[in-house]
């Protein structure tokens, strides 16, 4: 079973393997629709396509972020369409080193689904290894999802104050408010340390080893356990590489706050700090 990471050459011997999953995660936040168009023009053969925001987002429930989580039963939906059920072990990738694949992995796992790993350096890895590919589009029979919500790895607004850890994972020059492209403020919540996602990868586009991955995150995590600590980032989407990284590293499984930076920050009573 693979629950964090899986290589090119591992993922091209299993195309035959009724057990196996593979979804495209594929999106561009600047042309929301240019994922699909890739995937019709070339995928992983046997892959079918995760909409960021129509598949791995839903109507604002637990928060009210960019990119909001859909409900248990709006995700049992999804997975059962995907072709998932607790037979299959799935692999998720894009072509931005896990930025949105993570975010469908972390939501299988948050549904109970330990067997989803992340494919190391996405489509460019798989391009470079010369692997083959298809166009057109793909689906899954149908399958029956059966899992429950693990309730304590998710985080909402009102709870943020409680956190003994808040690890922000987007950029410095955002975290410290000094640029803010996309949400109503800058700044971040107060309290909290910046551990920017890409620091999880090489300049390979490739994840670091468990090891130096260790070292780093648990240089950010001090006296705290990982299990207590609480990732955001814009909306819920590129904390999710840092809780891979948690994962790969040993360390286990941290929490995420879902509505993240785009839902604190469009309340005017939540104070946001910025730092030099």
């Amino acid at each position: 079973m693979y629950t964090t990471l899986i290589d090119a050459q591992t993922v091209a011997g299993h195309f035959d393997d009724p057990n196996w999953i593979l979804v495209d995660c594929r999106f561009d936040l600047s042309d929301t629709e240019v994922g699909w168009e890739w995937y019709e023009k070339a995928h992983i053969p046997g892959a079918v396509y995760a909409h960021l925001d129509e598949d791995l987002s839903g109507p604002p429930l637990t928060d009210s972020g960019r990119h909001p989580l859909p409900s248990p039963a709006a995700l049992t939906r999804l997975f059962g369409r995907l072709g998932i059920d607790e037979s299959k072990q799935v692999v998720v990738y894009d072509n931005a080193n896990g930025v949105f694949a993570t975010r469908l992995w972390w939501m299988l796992r948050y549904m109970g689904h330990e067997a989803v790993a992340v494919l190391d350096g996405g489509w460019a890895a798989w391009e470079a290894a010369k692997l083959p590919t298809k166009a057109g589009d793909e689906e899954n029979e149908t399958a029956v999802f059966t899992g429950a919500p693990r309730s304590d790895w998710l985080v909402t607004i009102d709870q943020v104050a409680d956190q003994p850890l808040l690890i922000d994972a987007r950029s410095p020059e955002r975290y410290a408010g000094l640029e803010e492209p996309i949400d109503a403020r800058p700044g971040h919540i107060p309290g909290a340390v910046n551990f920017p996602f890409g620091r999880t990868w090489g300049e390979d586009g490739r994840y670091l080893p468990p090891e130096e991955l260790a070292a780093r995150l648990t240089a950010v995590l001090g006296d705290i356990p990982p299990d207590e600590a609480t990732f955001y980032c814009g909306s819920g989407v590129s904390a999710c590489v840092n809780l891979l990284a948690l994962a790969h590293a040993g360390l286990g499984n941290g929490r995420l706050y879902v509505g993240s930076w785009s839902e604190w920050s469009a309340d005017p009573e939540r104070p946001a700090a910025r730092s030099s």
